[in-house]
Parts: C-alpha cells; structure tokens; sequence
C-alpha cells in the first residue's frame, strides 16, 4: 500500500479526499492506513489535523452517494423481478423483501451510522440504504456524523503517535475481528430464527 501514502504524501488533501472517495468504492483501500497516515502528515506538513479530516469527510461523502445511486438502481421492484424467476431455488418470497425493506425504513438510519465505524461494511452500507429508498437528506446526515466521528478518531491517533501511526493498523484488525465476529454471530441467530419461523409456517 505504498502507493497510497506516495499518492497522499505528493497531492496533500486532494489526494486524501480522492483515497477516501476510492476507499468507499473500492473497500480493499483501507481507511485504517489512510486516515492515519494522513494524521501522520500533519506532523512534518503544511497540512493540519482539521483540514485532513474535513478532506477525508468529503471524500467518503462522495463514494457514499456514488454507492447510494447504484442502490438506486437495485431498488426493491428489480429484486421483485429476480425473486418471481429465482425465489423458488432461493426460497425467498416477495414478503420476505418488503419485510427486509421496512425493518431497513424503520431501523436503517441507525444503522447507517454504526456501519460507517465498521471496516469494510462502512462502504457497503450505502447500497441497501439506495435499495430501500431512504430518504437522501437523512442518509447524507447519518453518513456524515457516523463518518466524521471515525475520521476524527483515527486522524488523531495518527498525529498523536507520529512515525508510530502504523501501529494503529494491529488495533484496527483486533477491532475488526471483534466486530465481524458479533456480526456473524447475530446473523447466525437471525438465520436459526427465521428457519423456526418458516418451519412453524409449513406445519
């Protein structure tokens, strides 16, 4: 990833906002090495700790809409058309999306907000927020607040430790593991319920 911190190193915050654009499209680039690196910067740079975070902030905020749009694109009525040809193999049913929908209308903005402080799914989220037609001004507000805190968090710990800010990346991976695994865990439970439910329904 050497390339990355070249590209920030030469451009300054047009290469961080144009890193984090690309880490929302592209979740591979890591934020957890852009955000910090770019904190590192502040330290021997004309760049400084707000400008970096309010460049990484818009940066994010543009991948988010651009994923939000191909959410757009996948809306509940496509999946409609995929269900009516495939549901039977899938065994999933129209009710099952429209359930999946309103737990996302009811719930999704939440959610929003807690995904961007997670690797990896803080990119995805965008896309079944575009799918459930979320209404764009609150996704813009959750996603900003959600992002903010997590640039703010990490863009500091890497002004703060300097030429150590590489360290960040271990805590980050301990912090994803945790995290992924909760996840896998409540999916898991989720899927033994919902298996119980259609059960109880073909009896």
């Amino acid at each position: 990833m050497d390339w990355i911190t070249e590209f920030m190193e030469q451009y300054g915050y047009i290469g961080i906002f144009l890193m984090m654009a690309l880490e929302n499209l592209f979740p591979p680039i890591p934020s957890e090495i852009i955000l910090p690196f770019g904190g590192f910067l502040t330290t021997y740079s004309d760049l400084t700790v707000v400008g970096v975070i309010l460049s990484a902030t818009a940066g994010s905020l543009a991948g988010a809409v651009a994923l939000f749009g191909v959410g757009l694109l996948l809306d509940v009525e496509r999946l409609e058309k995929i269900i009516d040809r495939w549901g039977h193999i899938l065994r999933v049913k129209k009710e099952d999306i429209h359930k999946a929908d309103s737990w996302f209308d009811k719930y999704g903005y939440w959610t929003v907000l807690f995904c961007r402080m997670i690797p990896l799914i803080r990119s995805l989220i965008s896309i079944p927020a575009g799918m459930s037609n979320m209404k764009f001004f609150l996704f813009i507000t959750f996603t900003t607040i959600g992002t903010f805190i997590w640039n703010i968090i990490l863009v500091s710990l890497g002004a703060m430790l300097g030429e150590s800010w590489e360290e960040i990346e271990h805590f980050i991976g301990v912090y994803s593991n945790i995290t992924y695994a909760v996840l896998a865990i409540g999916f898991a439970l989720f899927i033994l319920w919902y298996v119980f439910i259609k059960r109880k329904q073909y009896k």
